[in-house]
């Protein structure tokens, strides 16, 4: 019995040493993940809209057309 015994201790002994590699390799993994750090800039933005609008209206109407839309017709 005492030889089983032994042989108990040592298995045991070596999965416990086995965990606790395994558990120093992930914290050891744990600790080396990269930092990412948003920090605002010093320097004001700018924001540069050279934009030009340039629209022309036409506006073409017929006399007849004019006397229907005219404010007299009712139509409105």
């Amino acid at each position: 019995m005492t030889i089983m015994r032994r042989n108990m201790r040592s298995r045991v002994r070596l999965i416990s040493a086995g965990v606790l590699l395994w558990g120093a390799l992930l914290t050891t993994l744990g600790a080396c993940t990269p930092r990412v750090e948003v920090a605002p800039s010093d320097k004001p933005i700018t924001i540069n809209l050279n934009v030009k609008i340039d629209h022309e209206i036409r506006l073409k109407v017929e006399k007849d057309l004019d006397e229907v839309i005219s404010n007299d017709s009712g139509l409105f």
